[in-house]
């Protein structure tokens, strides 16, 4: 997929100047502040000098992690091979637990954090650089500690059998998405890992058709984005997903379905759930689908459906953002003893917990630990016990703060874009009945005043664009062309 980007023009020192502050307000509002307290930050340096590696020692398999190119808080790196018919998964998962004391200071930080606040500038991180970015990271070349889910798959990727294992293990390649894409389109065959990234590709592929059959769905949405370049130049990107992110979400996803099952059976634990879709919200969404000119068959599952949008067309983009409607109600649900009654994650259409990102979310720490512990016939610690009831109402404060803070952040670039270009039109595209709008070029969403229709083609007015304020306003100019009518 094509990346639409755009720079921001810093050359003007008042304009790169009121960006700054911006972000740096951002930053500063940050509750709890981005300042880790000294106690915490002391427990996570000495955590970090006195790494006892676990005992199994896996540094013979050839991991390799796959992540944005800048990242370096790197929770998981796969290796996968075939073993008969089948495949055999490692999925190794960055042994946050051994860095934190339960009860201590780090372990009071990370519960008011919940989950790391990824900003332009920088990154307000879960836990301190020298756990997250250094000696907690399965950075390449270096033996680190993790808990490794071994998968036995059978020949149409289902799951045969489950193990969990805390090892040390050592990453050969710190991979990007782009680069491994670029390299599979081309064929490359010296790849590091192994056979594992050709194989990769064959087990998300068909893990895929085994979400599609059992009735889960992915929204691939295009991203926004902000990023600095090696300049310190800012750049909007709009990004849509390569293959290679879709095969990677499916191991993580497997890793969420298998450690539900494990809790389940355990009869303890914290999973993802979202409610299915009501009737009211299908039949809207069919309307919609209708009316933008891709109706939705009778009968095909909603997840199939939505796989065969082409986000590059306009009346599919608005539809995919249209099927949010059949996504609502995501939250986290803590049990002990008495198993709830809904207990599934209706996008992916099974139970599911979140487990493969502890350097970047609270939650998924007592998740590994959880599970580590019923895998192998222990008891759940009494400090992991104690702390499920809370986990729900902690993420879900800290998913709100991280949400604001990053679409605060956004905005702010967006109107330092566009603050000399108070004025100007641009070509639009309406993807919500609010008004929510897509440019194009420059890779700008907003919301447009005036009256149009999701899947419209538009015309819009930049009317304001206030940095300090971090807002932006566009105006609805042009005649509009519905779907189907290309005038």
């Amino acid at each position: 997929m094509a990346v639409i980007t755009q720079q921001v023009g810093l050359s003007a020192r008042a304009l790169q100047s009121s960006l700054a502050d911006a972000l740096a307000d951002i930053v500063s509002g940050l509750e709890p502040p981005a300042e880790f307290p000294a106690d915490a930050l002391a427990e996570a340096e000495r955590a970090a000098a006195d790494v006892v590696l676990p005992d199994l020692d896996l540094t013979d398999v050839e991991f390799v992690t796959i992540d944005p190119p800048t990242s370096t808080d790197l929770d998981q790196a796969v290796h996968i091979e075939r073993d008969g018919d089948g495949f055999t998964v490692r999925y190794a998962i960055a042994d946050v637990p051994s860095f934190v004391q339960p009860g201590g200071a780090l372990d009071r930080a990370t519960r008011e954090r919940g989950q790391t606040v990824y900003l332009p500038h920088r990154r307000v991180g879960l836990h301190p650089e020298v756990v997250a970015e250094d000696a907690g990271s399965l950075l390449p070349d270096r033996g680190r500690g993790a808990y490794v889910w071994t998968f036995g798959l059978d020949a149409s990727g289902a799951v045969v059998r489950t193990g969990l294992e805390r090892a040390t293990v050592r990453s050969r390649a710190k991979l990007s998405y782009e680069g491994v894409q670029s390299a599979l389109d081309a064929g490359e065959t010296d790849l590091p890992g192994g056979g594992t990234l050709p194989l990769l590709r064959e087990v998300g592929t068909l893990r895929g058709a085994l979400e599609r059959e059992r009735g889960g769905a992915s929204l691939n949405l295009p991203e926004q984005e902000v990023e600095l370049d090696e300049s310190g130049r800012y750049e909007l990107v709009q990004r849509g997903g390569l293959p290679v992110e879709d095969w990677n979400a499916q191991i993580s996803l497997m890793t969420g379905m298998e450690a539900a099952r494990i809790m389940l059976e355990g009869r303890i634990g914290v999973l993802r759930t979202m409610p299915g879709p009501d009737e009211r919200r299908v039949a809207e969404f069919r309307r919609q689908a209708e009316a933008l000119g891709h109706p939705w068959p009778e009968g095909q599952p909603y997840g199939e459906f939505l796989a065969s949008l082409d986000t590059s067309d306009p009346e599919a983009l608005a539809l995919m953002h249209a099927a949010t409607i059949l996504f609502r109600g995501a939250d986290y649900t803590a049990f002990d003893g008495e198993v709830p009654d809904d207990v599934e994650q209706a996008a992916i259409a099974a139970p599911y917990a979140h487990t493969t990102a502890p350097l970047r979310r609270l939650v998924d720490r007592f998740v590994l630990q959880t599970c580590w512990h019923l895998v192998h016939g222990e008891p759940v610690p009494g400090p992991v016990r104690e702390a499920l009831p809370e986990l729900p109402e902690l993420m879900r404060a800290s998913t709100r703060r991280a949400s604001a803070a990053e679409r605060e952040a956004i905005d702010a670039v967006e109107a330092a874009l566009l603050a000399e270009r108070i004025g100007d039109e641009f070509d639009a595209v309406v993807i919500d009945e609010d008004g929510t709008i897509q440019i194009v070029d420059p890779a700008i969403m907003g919301r447009a005043e005036g009256e149009a229709a999701p899947g419209d083609r538009v015309r819009v007015r930049v009317a304001e664009a206030d940095v300090a304020r971090r807002r932006v306003r566009f105006e609805i100019t042009g005649a509009r062309t519905g779907p189907g009518d290309r005038g």
